[in-house]
């Protein structure tokens, strides 16, 4: 049932952001971009929202220091009559790749221990079948991924 349902989250997270598809912040931020590609001086924004032309700016000058709150960029994305997306996505690809990457992390640290154990009982495996353990260690992670799955330890 766990797996089942880290399935349908990923395949939601997946969604968000479709692999190859990169947004990138606009140099000025998104309320300063779209509203000049509206044609919307800073002060028919503030009208809109009913502030300040000042807070306008403010707004604007927190977005691209990154101190913008959601509720505000949602504000000024329907003032502009837009609508504000929020979202965490992975870095590349799919969520799968996270997972994997986690996965072969945690293997590769668990395979190295057992190989050093091994090595001083002269029973070390070949590089080849080192990969191997690996490999199939991490699928079963992924497949059902012990407590303390994402601790650096």
């Amino acid at each position: 049932m766990k797996s089942l349902v880290a399935k349908q989250y990923r395949a939601l997270a997946d969604r968000a952001a479709p692999p190859g598809r990169q947004i990138d912040l606009p140099v000025e931020g998104w309320i300063a971009t779209v509203r000049k590609a509206l044609g919307m001086s800073g002060a028919e924004l503030a009208r809109r929202l009913g502030v300040t032309r000042a807070r306008v700016s403010q707004a604007e000058q927190a977005e691209r220091e990154g101190g913008v709150s959601l509720k505000t960029m949602q504000a000024m994305a329907e003032a502009m009559g837009c609508r504000f997306v929020y979202a965490i996505v992975p870095a590349e690809g799919r969520i799968e790749g996270v997972v994997a990457a986690q996965a072969r992390k945690k293997a590769e640290a668990l395979v190295a221990r057992a190989s050093t154990h091994m090595a001083l009982e002269r029973q070390a495996l070949p590089a080849k079948k080192n990969r191997a353990e690996v490999e199939r260690v991490a699928r079963a992670l992924m497949e059902d991924p012990p407590p303390g799955f994402w601790s650096e330890k």
